[in-house]
């Protein structure tokens, strides 16, 4: 069943002032996927039928967690070698994670409805932050970029906020759109030039990896709404070759193409990276050598305690660490699929595409950090979702896991009310 097929249902009385404000985005005939139910609308969240434990995702849940604790234990293990010590780090790394409980709390209680009504602000936000933190008065510059707007006691980074802004924009407008999304290839045209242009603001900074996965995110969220396969098929050539082309217009993105080749004939230039990553998994063995046991991350390997920290689980806890995390990820883009899938069977379109591209983000960030430490993919900064230091990138993907588990809840809500209706 396709994403843009729209959901009847008979009119309801708002609750509220708020409700009446958001009802206009979700009347009968106004837009796809609208929630029907009462306690959905207003936000409950206490189970109140046999069907409340069918509505609360614990596989989600706990595997989200589980990365976060393996995040808590590898930050502190991984930044041993860091100055100012791992203690230092551990307690950053928590005031992160106890933030991303709350903002997952946050968002779990609030109805998508919200977010459907505020997609095209939620576009305007990314690209005015996108926009703020080339301002130099605004920004921080760190090894030749400026990714990060300075508040003093903490850093926003703007690009991983605009992955969610864009993907709770681009769902909205694929639902608001309805049948004329794939009936109409020119209804393409606004949603890829808004992202266009957040896009060129997060070149400017540059953030190539990241706008590798905003262009990812974009195409798969228009294919999985319902996009013609020739009209597709050439959009993602062309993009293609605009993101090659922007690729080897730096000549230090050429020189990571090319050590990307064969790191060892500059394992102490420009391959010293991949080098001392793939030293570290070959000492890990199947088994590994135990947690804190390793020795990479001591001066060794770059960004231990971020963007390599995959190569310090396989160290410590060898082949079998390394596939036990890759799986847990797995379980949670499974898992946001599946929620996708059903959404879109409950007649909800902007909560199925909301999962589909929490899933295409989280799933996509991991895959590819873990193939820049194994040498698959050329060396780009790129954090493991969860488990690498950073809090923008932890608050961003827990919001993000947060969404799912409420289209979860919000189908699963419909298809129980459903159901009580027909028997």
């Amino acid at each position: 069943m396709s994403v843009r097929r729209r959901a009847r249902h008979a009119p309801r009385m708002p609750a509220n002032p708020v409700d009446v404000l958001l009802d206009r985005e979700t009347r009968p005939g106004a837009d796809a996927g609208t929630v029907s139910s009462p306690a959905v609308a207003g936000g409950a969240a206490v189970p109140h039928s046999p069907a409340a434990a069918a509505r609360f995702d614990a596989t989600l849940l706990v595997a989200w967690l589980a990365l976060l604790a393996v995040g808590v234990v590898m930050v502190a293990s991984a930044a041993a070698g860091r100055p100012g010590g791992a203690d230092s780090y551990l307690v950053k790394h928590l005031v992160f994670v106890a933030a991303s409980i709350a903002v997952f709390l946050v968002l779990a209680a609030t109805p998508l409805r919200l977010w459907r009504f505020l997609h095209r602000p939620c576009l305007l936000v990314a690209i005015g932050l996108c926009a703020l933190v080339l301002v130099p008065v605004f920004s921080v510059e760190v090894n030749g970029a400026r990714r990060w707007i300075d508040f003093g006691v903490a850093r926003l980074q703007p690009a991983e906020f605009a992955k969610l802004l864009v993907a709770i924009y681009l769902a909205g407008y694929v639902a608001r759109v309805g049948d004329h999304f794939a009936a109409d290839w020119s209804t393409w045209l606004a949603p890829l030039a808004w992202v266009g242009v957040v896009l060129v603001l997060v070149l400017c900074q540059p953030d190539f990896g990241s706008v590798v996965v905003l262009a990812t995110l974009a195409g798969g969220l228009l294919f999985l709404a319902g996009a013609r396969l020739r009209s597709f098929g050439l959009l993602t050539v062309l993009g293609g070759l605009a993101l090659a082309a922007v690729a080897v217009l730096q000549p230090y993105r050429v020189e990571r193409l090319v050590t990307f080749l064969d790191p060892w004939a500059t394992q102490f230039d420009g391959g010293y990276q991949l080098t001392q990553a793939l030293i570290a998994f070959g000492r890990g063995g199947y088994l590994g050598l135990g947690l804190g046991e390793g020795v990479q991350k001591l001066f060794y390997l770059p960004e231990a305690h971020n963007d390599f920290i995959y190569a310090v689980i396989a160290e410590e806890f060898g082949l079998a660490g390394a596939v036990g995390v890759l799986a847990l990820f797995a379980v949670v883009t499974v898992r946001m699929l599946r929620i996708a899938r059903a959404a879109v069977l409950a007649r909800q379109p902007f909560a199925g595409l909301l999962a589909y591209g929490a899933a295409l983000l989280i799933g996509g960030q991991a895959l590819i950090n873990a193939g820049v430490n194994t040498g698959v993919l050329p060396t780009k900064g790129m954090t493991l979702p969860f488990v690498s230091f950073g809090g923008n990138s932890i608050l961003v993907c827990s919001a993000l896991v947060a969404l799912a588990f409420r289209a979860h809840w919000e189908s699963a809500q419909t298809g129980a009310e459903g159901g009580d209706a027909e028997r």
